[in-house]
């Protein structure tokens, strides 16, 4: 059965992005091949993912889940109803403020492999639904000082348990399962 898991890369500080959600900071750092191999084994481990969609519903250069790399069922939570649209070998659906719905449907594509949940008002939720099994975090080695926060506004406290750490050149990478 799938486990719905929160993959993120973010800063010490906890954002996941800049105030104006540019990203460009993640590729100023030196990795070694016992980073990618991390991230690599937890990008195989997916088989759907659960996002945001924009405004427009529309699949936007530089908006594609993992650049694309993954060529996997994406469920894009939107607050009007929208028909799949195909890009790259990727198939993009729209789910109408029903994140459980989502979630399920994710599952559901990714069989025995996980989902991932992208961007922090969909892992918030999530949390608060009791719906993520895993937290997995590639943190870098930067404090913007202010941002988009993975966990900020999550508003009450979920215990943890460490399941794996390692600590390279440029990433630390952290894996924990929430207790419930």
């Amino acid at each position: 059965m799938a486990k719905v898991i929160i993959h993120a890369t973010t800063t010490l500080d906890g954002f996941m992005a800049d105030k104006d959600g540019g990203i460009d900071w993640m590729f100023d750092f030196e990795a070694v091949e016992q980073d990618y191999a991390v991230v690599n084994k937890v990008m195989e481990e997916i088989g759907a993912i659960v996002g945001g969609a924009n405004k427009s519903n529309t699949i936007e250069e530089g908006e594609i889940p993992y650049g694309g790399m993954l060529k996997v069922p994406i469920y894009l939570m939107t607050h009007e109803a929208h028909e799949p649209v195909e890009k790259d070998g990727i198939t993009y659906r729209f789910v109408v403020n029903d994140i459980k719905q989502a979630v399920e449907a994710a599952k559901e594509s990714a069989g025995n492999k996980n989902v991932a949940l992208l961007g922090g008002s969909i892992s918030r939720q999530c949390l608060k639904l009791g719906l993520v099994d895993e937290i997995v975090l590639d943190i870098v080695p930067l404090l913007l000082g202010e941002g988009i926060s993975l966990f900020g506004g999550l508003g009450e406290r979920i215990k943890l348990e460490r399941i794996e750490t390692s600590a390279f050149v440029s990433e630390t990478h952290l894996r924990y399962r929430v207790v419930r």
